[in-house]
């Protein structure tokens, strides 16, 4: 099992910390989520 990386504003999670991070900074900044972003989001 590989490391996780949650996004603080959705709990979104990601393999990718600059995914996890980009989301974040999306959340913050429009409130909601990027269909872009969030395509590389993994549910385990």
């Amino acid at each position: 099992m590989s490391k996780l990386y949650s996004c603080s504003e959705c709990r979104m999670n990601y393999r990718d910390p600059k995914i996890a991070r980009k989301c974040r900074e999306w959340c913050k900044k429009y409130r909601s989520c990027n269909l872009e972003i969030i395509k590389h989001a993994v549910n385990e």
